[in-house]
C-alpha cells in the first residue's frame, strides 16, 4: 500500500514537533535527492497528512498533494526522472484529475516534473464529457501555476536555449503578493515571497486542510539554501520564514496533541509551527553573529573559522555536497556586506 505511515506514527518514529533529526525512515530518499542520489527505481513515498492532503517524498522535493470532488491540487512536481512513478503514486491515493501544479521555485527538482504531470492532468476549464477525437489530456493539460519570475527563470538563459520546454512553463502566473483559489470546499492562497531562496519564491496555504507548503524557504534537512547569484538574501528568508510562522497556529498544549498547522518543507520531515519558529530562530541567531562579527571587521575567511553556525551544524550542516555550512556563511556574509 502507498499510504505507508500515519501522520501519528510518523510524529512518533521522528519526534514531530521537537526539532528531532530524521530518523531511518521513508524520507531519507528526500535526504538522497537533496544531495543527488536519488534512486529512480524505488517505490514512493506517501505520506497522509489530512483526510484528503497527502506529501510525496524521494521524487526530488516533496509534493504536496490536496484533492477533493472537484480535482487534485499539486504544488511542486518533482524532477523529470520520477514523474511517471509520481503519476503512479497519485493515481493509488485519488482517482481525481490534476487540475492545478503549484510551482513554489524555479528549482529543478520541483519543475522538472512539469511538463509529464500536467500531460497527466486535465484542465479544470475541461470538466465534463470529453470531446471526439484527439487526444484530450494533450490538448487540456493541468495548469501549472507559479510567480511571473518562475517562468522567467524556465524560459530563457542569457539568450540561449531554455532550461525547459515550454509545455512546462507555467501557463498562469501574478505579478501581486497573493494569487487566490477556491477549490475541494478550501481557500487556498499562494503567497509570493521575493529574494528569500531566491527571487521567485512562494509559499502556499491551504485554509480548510490548515497545511502550509513552504517550498525550500524550508529545507528540513540542511541550512536554508540562499542562492544569491538568482535573488536570494538572508532579510527576505527570515521575512518568508515570518510569514510561515504568521500563518501556523499551534495545538492546544496537552489536549489536542495532533492538532495545529502542519508545514510541509521543501526537503526533509514534517514541521508543525514551533520547528519552523526554531527554524527561523536558528537562521535569526546565526545571521546577528556574522552581522557582529562583520562589525568587529573580521573578513569572510576569519569568520568561516570561527564557525558561527556551529551549534547548529550536526543537525543541519555538511562539509561537501551541494550546499554546505561555509556556503551558507558565506550567502549570509555577503547579504549583510551588501556584496554578490
Amino acid at each position: 500500500m502507498a499510504v505507508r505511515h500515519t501522520l501519528k506514527r510518523w510524529k512518533a518514529a521522528i519526534g514531530f514537533g521537537m526539532g528531532a533529526p530524521i530518523l531511518g525512515f521513508a524520507f531519507c530518499y528526500a535526504t538522497q535527492a537533496a544531495h543527488g542520489q536519488q534512486n529512480t527505481s524505488e517505490e514512493l513515498d506517501v505520506l497522509r497528512l489530512r483526510p484528503n492532503f497527502y506529501v510525496i517524498a524521494g521524487a526530488g522535493g516533496n509534493i504536496a498533494v490536496e484533492t477533493g470532488p472537484e480535482g487534485t491540487i499539486l504544488v511542486n512536481a518533482g524532477t523529470a526522472e520520477a514523474a511517471s512513478r509520481v503519476v503512479a503514486a497519485i493515481k493509488k491515493v485519488t482517482d481525481q484529475p490534476i487540475r492545478y501544479i503549484i510551482d513554489t521555485s524555479a528549482d529543478r527538482d520541483f519543475v522538472g516534473g512539469n511538463a509529464a504531470l500536467a500531460k497527466a492532468g486535465r484542465n479544470i476549464m475541461a470538466a465534463g464529457p470529453e470531446p471526439l477525437g484527439g487526444d484530450f489530456q494533450q490538448d487540456y493539460p493541468a495548469t501549472i501555476v507559479a510567480t511571473e519570475r518562475v517562468v522567467s527563470r524556465m524560459s530563457t538563459l542569457n539568450g540561449q536555449k531554455p532550461l525547459y520546454p515550454s509545455e512546462a512553463w507555467p501557463q498562469e502566473t501574478f505579478p501581486d503578493r497573493r494569487k487566490d483559489y477556491y477549490m475541494n470546499h478550501e481557500g487556498i492562497q499562494v503567497y509570493s515571497e521575493p529574494a528569500a531562496h531566491s527571487d521567485c519564491d512562494s509559499i502556499v496555504l491551504f485554509r480548510g486542510s490548515d497545511v502550509v507548503v513552504t517550498g525550500d524557504i524550508i529545507d528540513a534537512n540542511r541550512f536554508p539554501v540562499i542562492d544569491i547569484a538568482n535573488g536570494g538574501s538572508i532579510q527576505g528568508e527570515i521575512d518568508a520564514l515570518n510569514q510561515i510562522i504568521d500563518l501556523s497556529f499551534r495545538p492546544m498544549p496537552f489536549v489536542f496533541a495532533e492538532g495545529g498547522t502542519v508545514v510541509v518543507p521543501g526537503h526533509g520531515r514534517i514541521y508543525d509551527r514551533q520547528d519552523a519558529v526554531e527554524y527561523r530562530d536558528m537562521v535569526v541567531t546565526i545571521r546577528d553573529i556574522i552581522q557582529d562579527m562583520i562589525q568587529r571587521g573580521m573578513t569572510l575567511p576569519q569568520i568561516k573559522e570561527a564557525s558561527p553556525a556551529k551549534p547548529y551544524e550536526r543537525q543541519y550542516g555538511a562539509k561537501s555536497g551541494p550546499w554546505t555550512t561555509d556556503d551558507f556563511v558565506e550567502a549570509v556574509y555577503k547579504g549583510l556586506a551588501g556584496k554578490k
